[in-house]
């Protein structure tokens, strides 16, 4: 996996070996990727900050040795927007864990895979099922082109390799029903081999009928509700395309059933698969506690994550993180790096679900949340310097969070913001970190492309005087793309893109997203070899893709 260059870890750290935490939702932005590489226009939810994120390794900030379940660390950060260039104020909050990776170990599973079996499994995982006007598309044999049901049986049988003897394993498959395919049993006294072959010879047919499959999972693990919760670990494995057309199939009906689950400590992890996954509905149910999701890039590649994240991904350990701001003139302007970033108030951070990560050269995978501040009043430019004398500047973080038993804790600090030149218009950043800046960069980029995909798709179509500006432009710079952090609009400019069953557009690029796009990877380079981190260059790599 990917890894950030850094010097040589301090000793206390590395003789550590602790593990990290990432947050919950998407653990990847496969789906982002393989619909540019297919000249296939992407959703904007196919890249969620958290899923880019989990994709690198972060200095978390932190400056002692944790010795708790969870240790939050902060970093602050000035940095220069590179279209507008206004000054922008960021507050990291690393995720440090004192668990010793020596020491983790994975409770036993009662594991249930829940697969989809529909028709629209038929079409090859590098095509849509429908085109762009709603239609079937015809499927031509191809032979370099797998279809997502043999991709999907692949990825399942990988899975079960991870499985041990003193787990439980049940099979649901679901198409315009659901079905018991195996009843949950211990490994140790299952035929594995017989069942693989099974999965390896599934073919689709009919309709998707999601809520089916997800009660028919849901009563399979009822039936073992008694098992220790000290020992065993609750988890249904969902693999999909999401694009259910049967059933309660809205966010809010499904959700509830995985949220009624979560009460129960049942878990939800999903697998997507094929270039037209549904990631918009998938990163809704993925709020709910505990769960998960990852997007199959193919099955050889899915087994090699499987291989370094299975145990991780099984097992939330912390729940219920809120970080409340305590601070005159600030408050929160914009989450990144967590699935529940739209709950975040001017004061609270949430983040449902922490799971543990691995931890290179005193880095974390994905182990960063970052905060985007806003100064609303009484914090001056010029008094950002001198900060730690004054008063000003100063920020209280109050933390509180539950382990998987329930037991709360809580942790106190705080910070001064620091300012390079005192914090005025046009003069040099200041990081204190590596692992902020990185943070920064990303959700910079992930905010371009996320307004580049939801401005391509509402102005498919539309006369070249169409009245509605883009999202991006020079004067206001990089700003998220959601409705809540735009001006007000006219009703015909409003943002609406809500079709489970996804619709493929061809990738197209206008000429001002060119313009940015060409700015941007500028920045970006310069920022890359700034932080070092050679890494980066798969996403310098997809901007000169949109560039061109």
């Amino acid at each position: 996996m990917m890894k950030t260059a850094m010097p040589q870890a301090a000793p206390m750290m590395a003789e550590s070996a602790n593990l990290g935490f990432a947050v919950g939702g998407a653990k990847d932005v496969n789906n982002f990727r393989e619909n540019i590489k297919n000249d296939f226009l992407p959703l904007p939810s196919d890249i969620t900050y958290e899923g880019l994120f989990y994709g690198y390794y972060f200095d978390t900030g932190a400056k002692e040795e944790c010795t708790k379940l969870f240790c939050p660390s902060y970093s602050t950060a000035v940095s220069q927007d590179p279209l507008s260039k206004q000054n922008d104020y960021y507050l990291a909050v690393g995720l440090n864990s004192g668990i010793k990776e020596s020491d983790f170990q994975r409770k036993k599973l009662n594991l249930v895979v829940v697969m989809d079996i529909s028709g629209s499994m038929a079409s090859p995982f590098d095509q849509y099922y429908y085109d762009r006007f709603g239609n079937r598309v015809q499927i031509e044999d191809s032979e370099g082109s797998k279809t997502k049901m043999e991709i999907a049986n692949k990825s399942v049988v990988a899975l079960l390799s991870h499985l041990k003897d003193d787990d439980r394993f049940g099979l649901v498959l679901f198409d315009d029903y659901a079905y018991t395919a195996k009843p949950l049993t211990k490994v140790g006294s299952t035929d594995m081999d017989a069942i693989k072959k099974h999965i390896l010879d599934l073919e689709e047919q009919g309709g998707t009928y999601m809520e089916a499959g997800m009660e028919e999972g849901t009563k399979m693990l009822e039936e073992v509700s008694s098992s220790d919760p000290d020992t065993y670990e609750n988890r249904i494995i969902f693999i999909t395309d999401a694009m259910p057309n049967i059933g309660d199939y809205s966010d809010e009906g499904l959700g509830r059933i995985l949220a009624d689950n979560a009460d129960d400590r049942i878990y939800t992890s999903f697998v997507g698969v094929g270039v037209d996954f549904n990631t918009e509905l998938v990163e809704a149910l993925t709020k709910i506690k505990g769960a998960n999701y990852f997007s199959v890039h193919s099955a050889k590649e899915f087994s090699k994550v499987l291989d370094e994240d299975f145990d991780y991904m099984v097992t939330p350990l912390v729940f219920d993180l809120s970080l409340n701001l305590d601070a005159q003139g600030w408050e929160i302007e914009k989450v990144y790096g967590s699935p529940e970033a739209d709950e975040a108030t001017g004061e609270i951070m949430k983040v449902n679900t922490l799971f543990p990560s691995k931890t290179e050269g005193g880095e974390t995978k994905g182990g960063l949340v970052l905060l985007k501040l806003r100064k609303t009043g009484g914090v001056k430019d010029e008094g950002m310097a001198i900060g730690a004398a004054a008063g000003e500047g100063k920020l209280t973080l109050k933390v509180s969070y539950e382990d998987r038993n329930g037991k709360k804790d809580s942790d106190e600090k705080e910070i001064v913001f620091n300012g390079v030149g005192g914090g005025i218009e046009g003069t040099e950043d200041n990081y204190d970190n590596t692992g902020i800046r990185k943070g920064i960069l990303l959700s910079r980029y992930a905010d371009l492309v996320k307004s580049w995909a939801t401005d391509e798709a509402r102005f498919k179509d539309k006369p070249v005087n169409y009245p509605c500006p883009p999202i991006i432009m020079y004067e206001t710079g990089i700003r998220c793309p959601e409705m809540r952090c735009l001006p007000p609009m006219p009703p015909q400019c409003e943002i609406s893109l809500n079709e489970w069953e996804r619709q493929s557009i061809p990738l197209s690029v206008s000429r001002h997203y060119r313009k940015v796009f060409t700015d941007f990877a500028s920045y970006f380079e310069e920022e890359m070899k700034a932080i070092g981190d050679d890494t980066l260059k798969q996403e310098l790599d997809m901007l000169n893709k949109l560039e061109d």
